[in-house]
């Protein structure tokens, strides 16, 4: 994307004397006015050497309505200043009260290793000296090190710096509570508190979005879209990182305004970051803060720097690329309304999808007014349910073992697509809780356990039991092979035949010398066995005890049927049965096949089978007919 240049607009606050927790200085009386300052930190307004800079001065008087006064904040552990040379006298006296502990430029590739530890880590430096030579080790050792383990304090020299500095010492107003969203990518759903824009809202004509963001007061605000580290795109509304009082370098290269080319962009759409009233500014673009060797373009154009300039105490930005979507959005939208620190969520929701720091922090960590969770890094583990559910999806559609015809197949195929929202890591980790994507699979699943268990009723020769055969043929036999007690007492050898294409299930078979294949199932799916009496009177009742032992905890539906030439003569009771059952415990379900006189006298099968979460497993027990005994 190309950076923007843009005529100046009248939004917002305009220049003027400064009030508030800020006053201007000239360079000279920066270190007595520091001096005095600290004295009085709660009662004196914290000096800014940018009397000689209108443009900064512009930003402070901008910035006096956010804030209601100054006050020593929360330091961190220790402080780093880098390139001292560059900043002003006195800007090492402002920000020493920040740190704990201050160690030398030389001792900063020592500290990589010790920020693992609480208390965080504060660099300080003009923006020049933010190398990836200088501050890699660090960033990394610091990724997955404990909350607010980096912060830095920059600028683009170092007048900017004390500016930024002195931010820190600022009280944001209670009257300043706006919170807002900007998304050209996602549209997430409304949060309590906060104030969303997306795609829909930049596309309507009566919705100016310049104004919208220029004129609001916001306490914290994310611009989020494709970008890097001169703009953000939000439609044909675009952040601007243009600087319009900074010189250009010769030799650096530019976006097109550079080379006095027209904007890519409406020019009366263009949003200059600096002057954009807020306490905080989230820059969640791709390299919207890439460290000074990493940039693209000449500092004058990057938006970085160019929010450094303006009101924001805090500004966070992106070091480079990164995959914020749906779940970054509704983290931070949960954080920003309790107060919880951006970078630290953000990063956090992040850690399953990069091993890389995403966001920089630059101001001092976020104290939130009450305690709230440090969030846990996403490893973008869906539910084990969801995951199963998906592959016997896969299974039922992907493979020709239901008929083009199924009466399934139409309620496989939306559950399908749900799925697959859910287990998308935006919907996943956003959208919904884990506990209402649980609570919702759970309502199909049993739905449709329910028809399919229906089906295996009226129609025992329905499409699906053929799954050990249709499977079987698509599967090799893994050598692996148990041993275990058939239902008439003599052991058997349950072995597993592996699936060789992604839509083909494993399959679970128990044989028995005597009785033969007795049970199939599929990984993870109930577990049958089926007791009876070997014989029974053609005009008795034959009493069926079938031993489940569920994957899972919840219902599982049962039924029994013989074979179609049997029918005639035999009842089952009851015709189906819904248990639950714990995970891991075996239940007894109890069945009764009654007989008619007229049954022939010889030797029959009965099958138990069980349905949960889209699995069928069986169990056969042969049994003898024999003539009535008097």
């Amino acid at each position: 994307m190309d950076a923007v240049a843009h005529p100046e607009r009248h939004h917002g606050a305009t220049a003027a004397a400064p009030t508030g927790p800020f006053r201007t200085v000239p360079y000279g009386e920066l270190p007595a006015a520091v001096e005095a300052f600290l004295r009085a930190p709660d009662r004196t307004p914290v000096p800014v050497p940018a009397e000689e800079r209108p443009e900064l001065a512009d930003c402070v008087a901008r910035a006096a309505p956010l804030y209601s006064g100054t006050h020593l904040p929360r330091p961190v552990e220790t402080g780093i200043l880098l390139g001292a040379e560059d900043l002003p006298a006195g800007v090492a006296e402002l920000v020493r009260p920040l740190a704990r502990t201050w160690v030398p430029e030389r001792d900063l590739a020592a500290e990589a290793p010790r920020a693992a530890h609480p208390g965080g880590v504060l660099l300080v430096g003009a923006y020049r000296w933010l190398t990836l030579e200088a501050v890699r080790e660090l960033l990394l050792s610091t990724y997955r090190g404990p909350a607010h383990a980096l912060s830095l304090l920059s600028g683009r020299d170092g007048t900017a710096v004390a500016w930024n500095a002195a931010k820190q010492y600022a009280v944001p107003s209670p009257g300043v509570e706006a919170v807002g969203l900007f998304t050209d990518t996602d549209r997430p759903a409304p949060a309590p508190g906060v104030r969303v824009f997306d795609d829909r809202d930049f596309d309507r004509a009566e919705t100016d979005i310049q104004a919208e963001i220029l004129d609001t007061a916001w306490r914290r605000v994310v611009f989020q879209g494709h970008g890097k580290d001169d703009s953000v795109n939000l439609g044909d509304y675009t952040v601007c990182g243009l600087s319009p009082a900074a010189a250009p370098r010769p030799g650096l290269l530019g976006p097109r305004c550079a080379y006095g080319l027209p904007c890519y962009k409406p020019e009366d759409k263009l949003v200059p970051l600096h002057r954009v009233s807020a306490v905080e500014v989230v820059l969640s673009a791709c390299n919207s803060g890439p460290l000074a060797d990493l940039a693209l373009y000449d500092p004058k154009y990057q938006l970085l720097l160019n929010a450094l300039d303006g009101p924001a105490r805090t500004v966070v930005s992106a070091v480079s690329v990164h995959d914020s979507d749906r779940p970054e959005n509704s983290a931070w939208m949960a954080a920003a309304t309790s107060g919880a620190d951006s970078v630290d969520t953000l990063n956090a929701s992040l850690a399953g999808s990069h091993p890389y720091p995403a966001f920089l922090r630059f101001g001092l960590p976020a104290v939130p007014e009450r305690p709230a969770p440090r969030p846990v890094p996403s490893e973008h583990r869906p539910d084990p349910l969801l995951l199963t559910t998906g592959t016997r999806l896969n299974a039922l559609l992907g493979s020709d073992l239901l008929g083009p015809h199924n009466r399934l197949r139409p309620r496989l195929t939306k559950l399908a697509r749900k799925v697959d929202q859910w287990v998308a890591r935006p919907t996943q980790l956003a959208d919904r809780s884990a506990a209402e994507i649980r609570a919702s699979l759970n309502a199909d699943l049993q739905s449709l356990d329910h028809v399919l268990a229906r089906q295996i009723a009226e129609e025992p020769e329905t499409d699906v039991m053929n799954y050990p055969a249709h499977f079987g043929d698509r599967s090799r036999l893994d050598p692996a092979v148990r041993e275990v007690t058939c239902h008439c007492g003599r052991p058997a050898q349950e072995f597993t035949r592996r699936g060789l294409l992604p839509q083909v299930l494993d399959t679970v078979c128990a044989v028995c010398m005597r009785c033969g294949d007795v049970t199939f199932r599929v990984p993870d799916a109930p577990r049958l066995l089926a007791h009876a009496a070997d014989e029974v009177p053609r005009d008795g009742e034959l009493r069926v005890r079938a031993a489940l032992t569920a994957a899972r905890p919840g219902p599982v539906r049962l039924g029994l049927f013989v074979p179609t030439y049997l029918r005639q003569d035999a009842v089952v009771e009851p015709p189906a049965a819904r248990v639950r059952v714990g995970a891991g415990l075996t239940r007894d379900v109890f069945f009764r096949v009654r007989f008619r006189p007229e049954t022939a006298p010889q030797a029959y099968y009965f099958t138990v089978y069980a349905v949960q979460d889209l699995a069928v497993s069986t169990a056969r027990r042969h049994f003898g007919v024999v003539p009535a005994r008097n």
